[in-house]
């Protein structure tokens, strides 16, 4: 890969994290879905726009924001390499011949000024050590007047399933997790510091919308709680206690999520912005 601005995280997009995010995809897809219409609506693509999806992972987005341009093009970028070898099997068996991925980290990667005409994200742009940069440097991967649309983390106490988790925090040394800060999944949670860093970046027209989504875990609280516990933030937690406070935080997650059973799915609410913005002409 490229040079990364972020080796912590792109380490972690190549390890654990990112082969469980790729060995689950359709899983995550299944967690995250209800964030793609929204989204892919306030990016308003239409036939012949150059997209760029930023921090792509398995590809869901870019491949759906290549059917909505029809002949033109859309490029996911992303660090991880387990999760990109998954979007090229995918975008192959369906088809897609409008669609390209490449391993980069945003931050630092040299786009071709003036490329794209929208570049979006579905919680991909919460991990830069330098979001300014970052941003800067995609704004200056767009068109004058392109615009950019993505979805970060909101507020922790909106989602159900961090709510869950920190009812661990007496097993579990879940520290400051769930706090805004970065770069993490929630450096993007207070709308203020985000609308500071679009403009820092030199994007106009900055709108942020609260949305929320309710997203399937699993089919009941016991495989809902396993697959928590496997992600990456989970596994990490589970390896710094012994065997049986491991065993005790999978009981007890279990058991807090099982009032959100329900017709043979658990399903969890999950709060976001939609942040949109423009490159000036």
């Amino acid at each position: 890969m490229e040079q990364t601005a972020n080796p912590e995280q792109a380490q972690a997009w190549n390890g654990y994290e990112g082969h469980h995010w790729a060995r689950n995809q359709d899983r995550w897809d299944a967690v995250n879905a209800g964030f793609t219409e929204p989204l892919l609506t306030a990016a308003a693509l239409v036939g012949g726009d150059r997209v760029l999806d930023v921090g792509c992972g398995a590809g869901a987005t870019t491949r759906q924001a290549a059917r909505r341009v029809g002949e033109g093009h859309a490029l996911g970028l992303d660090l991880s390499g387990p999760m990109l070898e998954r979007a090229r099997a995918l975008a192959r068996r369906e088809g897609l011949g409008n669609v390209a991925f490449a391993q980069g980290d945003a931050q630092v990667h040299r786009f071709e000024p003036g490329t794209y005409d929208v570049a979006i994200s579905r919680f991909g742009v919460m991990f830069f050590g330098d979001p300014v940069a970052a941003f800067t440097n995609i704004a200056g991967a767009l068109r004058p007047g392109g615009r950019a649309a993505f979805v970060c983390a909101a507020e922790a106490e909106g989602s159900e399933w961090l709510q869950a988790v920190a009812g661990l925090r007496d097993i579990l040394p879940i520290g400051g997790f769930g706090e805004p800060g970065g770069p993490g999944m929630f450096s993007l949670a207070d709308p203020e510091r985000t609308r500071g860093i679009l403009a820092a970046a030199g994007f106009v027209r900055l709108g942020v919308r609260h949305v929320e989504a309710y997203g399937v875990w699993g089919r009941d609280a016991d495989e809902a709680a396993a697959f928590l516990l496997g992600s990456g933030p989970g596994h990490h937690l589970l390896a710094q206690v012994g065997p049986a406070d491991q065993e005790r935080a999978r009981r007890t997650l279990t058991d807090l999520l099982r009032p959100y059973e329900r017709d043979g799915a658990l399903r969890l609410r999950s709060t976001a912005w939609l942040v949109t913005a423009e490159r000036p002409r």
